[in-house]
């Protein structure tokens, strides 16, 4: 695959459906990191819409990077290791997805030349670092509390006389 095509196809791929559901079920914790008590993964599966199986896989990566913490027994479930104003976004969707950057000759923590590439004349690789660089600075920012969730506060049903 050329340099161009690479690029087109890295940028619509940036955010995977992985991701996107960590950051879903994170922010679902946060909104919930307060109360000090474990979500069963079932309630954030149902609540956010998440198949079970992938988000039972998400969780453990989490875990395994110190994001999340899981509590066994009855009242277990899964809970922020940290606050989540000491989660950065960046951190996370590199323990998901990997490279932050949109080609991996321009990653910081994953380096790979591209292929069929010569970085020394390739003028694709410094505009691309340039993205690369906006980005982090925005999810290097940003962290857990900017995408909480709103909790609803549940109504309590009318009692009928």
């Amino acid at each position: 695959m050329n340099c161009e095509l690479r690029v087109i196809s890295d940028i619509c791929n940036m955010l995977s459906q992985k991701a996107k559901y960590a950051l879903q079920a994170l922010a679902f914790l946060t909104a919930r990191h307060k109360e000090k008590t474990p979500i069963l993964i079932g309630t954030i599966a149902k609540e956010r819409n998440i198949p079970i199986k992938f988000l039972e896989a998400i969780l453990c990566e989490l875990r395994n990077h110190d994001i999340l913490v899981s509590v066994r027994g009855r009242s277990g479930g899964y809970m922020l290791a940290h606050h989540p104003k000491d989660i950065k976004l960046a951190t996370v969707i590199r323990v998901v997805d990997g490279p932050i950057a949109l080609l991996s000759c321009v990653s910081l923590n994953f380096y790979e030349p591209c292929e069929n590439c010569n970085e020394k004349i390739c003028h694709i690789n410094p505009v691309m670092a340039e993205a690369r660089d906006a980005i982090l600075k925005v999810l290097e920012k940003r962290t857990l509390e900017d995408i909480k969730d709103e909790v609803i506060p549940s109504r309590k049903k009318a009692r009928v006389r």
